[in-house]
């Protein structure tokens, strides 16, 4: 199973050396993909500039945005963007697609919540028109760059629920599971979900990534708790404590168990998502790998 990263892009005291540090070191090895999501509301940064600059510090590990909210976007616009970095990384892009969770964005952005899953179905396939060289309506000009990578990039779609992972199946190469605190069981469960919707839709066996929370920092505990916390404050107190309270991967042993419950689950790539931005996080984690 391959092991990624992905960068803190959410902590407000991330700034350029930071990014400058996390490339660097996750470009040593051993991990396969590094990645960044996408929040508007907050101090999060900025995911395409984000993973624009890290296609250019590193030189080996694959570039993933993670998850891109589509309906949010216009396709075309969309497909230009993930298609640039495809050409910075030299084909090294892969990308995950959602509709995310959080109204809050939809509306700061001007973009509707509605329709948001059958708006991201359509607009897959314009994307992967305008990455074949049509142009995406009548009387418009092909619209480049081209993918380094034949057809385009790889695309997952980044989902936990039967739904959302049936509708997938019917275009995603693979599907970009997440369990909050590593469990084997809820991620089995999700993959399981996957693989039954790919076969129905007579597509072979998708791609299969999960991912989780964890943190190897001085404090490891409090900083796990604390930053699940603030995340999930969109979801109520209640529930925001409840989830945070039950974090464990915060010790070099949880946090082998909760890599080897993924692999046990079915996963062929894990992602792990630091609770701090600090660049030990990624080299106390490369030591354990090793």
């Amino acid at each position: 199973m391959k092991i990624s990263l992905c960068l803190p892009y959410m902590k407000e005291e991330i700034d350029r050396q930071v990014i400058i540090d996390w490339c660097r070191a996750a470009d040593k090895g051993p991990f396969e993909t590094l990645s960044c999501g996408e929040r508007i509301n907050g101090a999060s940064l900025e995911m395409r500039t984000v993973l624009g600059a890290a296609a250019a510090l590193t030189e080996r590990v694959r570039i993933m945005p993670s998850l891109y909210v589509l309906p949010m976007h216009n396709a075309v616009w969309a497909a230009k963007e993930i298609a640039t970095l495809d050409v910075l990384s030299n084909g090294r892009v892969s990308v995950t697609v959602g509709v995310g969770g959080r109204p809050k964005d939809y509306q700061a952005v001007g973009a509707s919540f509605k329709n948001r899953h059958q708006r991201m179905d359509e607009q897959i396939e314009v994307m992967k028109q305008v990455w074949r060289g049509e142009p995406p309506m009548e009387g418009l000009e092909t619209i480049g760059p081209k993918p380094v990578q034949d057809g385009g990039p790889p695309i997952l779609i980044g989902a936990m629920g039967p739904k959302a992972i049936r509708r997938g199946a019917e275009w995603a190469d693979g599907i970009y599971a997440f369990s909050m605190n590593g469990s084997q069981q809820e991620m089995e469960n999700m993959l399981a979900m996957a693989t039954g919707a790919w076969q129905d839709a007579g597509r072979g066996t998708p791609y299969k990534a999960g991912g989780f929370w964890y943190s190897l920092a001085d404090d490891a505990e409090s900083t796990l708790k604390s930053y699940v916390h603030k995340y999930l404050e969109i979801a109520g107190e209640d529930v925001a404590q409840a989830v945070a309270s039950s974090m464990t991967r915060f010790t070099p042993d949880a946090v082998r168990e909760g890599i080897e419950n993924m692999r046990a689950a079915g996963c062929e790539e894990c992602y792990m998502v630091a609770a701090s931005h600090e660049v030990s996080e990624v080299e106390r984690l490369a030591a354990i790998l090793s």
